[in-house]
């Protein structure tokens, strides 16, 4: 049976969204998901990844694993009710997506185990773990953990702009300012100058990018973000119909038509998040599992979007790039 057909999405009130993955009524493994953004496309197939490492097809749990699903919609403020809501469904676990859903979940259950994934923060810095090698307490995950790494970002545009001066830098406030402030300080020794546009919601893009071209921005760095993570595609349209060179961290916006994704490929995150999740219910203590970074990243360049842009990508770029778009 095909990992999708075990996706069903259950009857319920909108405030709640629920979203189940189950074979059985009574299943031996329930696990609560809670993340910021909306039940989109995108999310449904990383939630999909995260499904395939806690219970691999075929496995003695597939048959038997419910993951309930609650996502606030990008209104970070149900997250806290949501999070009530899940440790009140009886699930063994909650696998919390970035910052605002890790901080919710902890304050809902703080004794439950939870495993989350956040390429915005600092588990340690945050309190959330005593070091990544012995948490110390009930959360373990997947975190970037490498400020630098948005740096790495601002370089590559650089590489495959190498006349801009100004960079627009499209943030969502709620993901935090580590990488913010790493793009900032970055940003001279590339001779660049950068302008921070924010948006809470994907209501908010069409003004954030008609301010970017007033402002003269000539390419565009997108830091990490669930929202980001569940629009590509409409940022990527975005991006293009305002002849904006962009680059994201997140692979998947290279293949939904941006210039350049560079980053942790999502649906391996999310698989490698369900494995974690799959120790802890099989009685792994979670203060002593390791948390880890993500293991794999991928480079990818559209062509096709650099031709309509009017823009050859450097040799130094195609030869790095893990995928190159045609």
């Amino acid at each position: 049976m095909r990992r999708r057909d075990f996706i069903q999405i259950a009857a319920g009130s909108a405030a709640a969204w629920p979203f189940a993955v189950q074979a059985q009524q009574q299943p031996k493994w329930r696990v609560g998901y809670l993340g910021p953004s909306g039940l989109t496309p995108a999310v449904a197939g990383y939630i999909a990844a995260f499904r395939d490492g806690l219970a691999p097809a075929g496995s003695q749990e597939a048959a038997n694993t419910e993951i309930v699903v609650r996502t606030a919609d990008n209104q970070i403020d149900r997250l806290p009710a949501l999070a009530a809501d899940l440790a009140g469904q009886g699930v063994k676990a909650i696998f919390a997506v970035a910052a605002p859903a890790i901080r919710a979940a902890r304050q809902a259950a703080p004794a439950m185990p939870l495993v989350v994934i956040d390429l915005e923060s600092d588990p340690v810095a945050s309190g959330w773990a005593a070091s990544l090698a012995h948490p110390g307490a009930n959360l373990t995950g997947v975190f970037l953990d490498l400020p630098g790494f948005s740096a790495k970002t601002l370089q590559l545009i650089r590489e495959a702009v190498p006349d801009i001066s100004r960079v627009a830098i499209l943030w969502h406030p709620a993901s935090g300012a580590l990488q913010l402030e790493t793009v900032r300080s970055a940003a001279p020794a590339l001779n660049l100058t950068t302008e921070v546009f924010e948006v809470s919601r994907p209501a908010d893009y069409d003004d954030a990018f008609a301010a970017m071209v007033k402002s003269h921005a000539q390419a565009l760095l997108m830091l990490s973000s669930p929202l980001f993570g569940g629009t590509l595609p409409l940022l990527a349209e975005l991006a293009l119909r305002h002849r904006l060179p962009t680059i994201s961290l997140f692979p998947e916006f290279g293949r939904n038509g941006g210039l350049i994704g560079y980053g942790p490929d999502l649906p391996n995150l999310f698989m490698q998040g369900g494995v974690l999740t799959r120790k802890v219910l099989q009685g792994a203590e979670v203060a002593d599992l390791p948390i880890e970074r993500p293991t794999r990243f991928k480079l990818v360049a559209n062509l096709k979007t650099a031709s309509a842009l009017g823009l050859t990508l450097p040799t130094s770029i195609l030869l790095s790039a893990d995928e190159a778009i045609e």
